[in-house]
């Protein structure tokens, strides 16, 4: 194995390793989400993402905090989407035929 290749699976480990953990690093976060450390202090300093600052200076993430914020605004897959239309369109005809009915028995009564 070449340097390179012992370099990347060392990244790799530690990646994982980090995953392990309950409290984090800004230098661990940036890591961890790939975000950029700029990124992440604009983050921080705009109240985006839930941080720690035990004495006013350094920077402490919890790793629920992170993974939350990692999956705000899921995008549905299109079979979610479509499993979601065809329930929304049938609750809509039962709906209709339930008025439907109701304005039927009152017609006849």
């Amino acid at each position: 194995m070449n340097l390179e290749t012992i370099e990347h699976r060392l990244s790799i480990i530690e990646n994982m390793l980090i995953g392990t953990k309950e409290i984090l690093t800004f230098d661990e976060v940036a890591n961890y989400t790939g975000l950029s450390k700029s990124y992440l202090y604009k983050l921080t300093s705009t109240g985006q993402i839930a941080h720690f600052k035990p004495k006013g200076k350094m920077l402490y993430f919890n790793i629920k905090d992170i993974q939350t914020f990692l999956q705000q605004n899921r995008v549905l897959s299109n079979s979610e989407l479509e499993t979601k239309a065809t329930h929304y369109v049938t609750l809509k005809k039962g709906a209709k035929s339930d008025v439907n009915h109701i304005f039927n028995q009152k017609n006849k009564g």
